[in-house]
């Protein structure tokens, strides 16, 4: 198998394509670990904030924002790069396990359908505010939130492109 056909492996465009997968980490005792973003242009801080979510389990699975759904909280200017072009670039990192896209404002039916033994998003949010945080603990999972990464933002980083000012 080509690196191309690995990387492909790891992106899923629907849930239920991924559930076999998923069932088969779980019965072979690996915990699972879920993030999610729109990941627009991946940067330094997005790299870090995936290495530290990879380290507190066995599989990272990060469920990615579908250009339908970027537009949705973004608006109709973003997403700037594809859902297919996202997927390929974080399937091609090496912490990640899977992609799955949902359609969604919220990953909430995804994380409903995956279980994971932990949630993780950004020290920014309160657990309550997580989504997802509800179905995690109540299957004896845990919420853990990490620290970003001073100075890299997305949108930052678009305004900076914007006025020609990309250090």
């Amino acid at each position: 198998m080509t690196l191309t056909e690995i990387i492909q492996t790891k992106i899923f465009t629907d849930v239920q394509l991924f559930i076999p997968v998923l069932n088969r980490w779980k019965q072979s005792g690996e915990s699972v670990v879920f993030t999610n973003g729109c990941f627009d242009l991946v940067h330094r801080g997005h790299i870090d904030s995936l290495s530290k979510a990879a380290d507190l389990g066995d599989r990272l699975i990060v469920g990615l924002n579908s250009d339908v759904s970027v537009k949705l909280l973004k608006g109709e200017n973003r997403p700037l790069i594809d859902q297919q072009s996202r997927a390929i670039l974080l399937a091609s990192l090496l912490m990640v396990d899977a992609v799955v896209l949902f359609d969604e404002e919220t990953p909430y039916e995804l994380i409903r359908s995956v279980v994971p033994d932990v949630l993780v998003k950004g020290a920014e949010y309160q657990t309550e505010e997580i989504a997802g945080f509800d179905i995690v603990l109540a299957a004896g999972g845990r919420v853990e939130r990490i620290e970003l990464t001073e100075g890299f933002s997305t949108t930052d980083l678009i305004q900076r492109i914007i006025k020609g000012n990309c250090h």
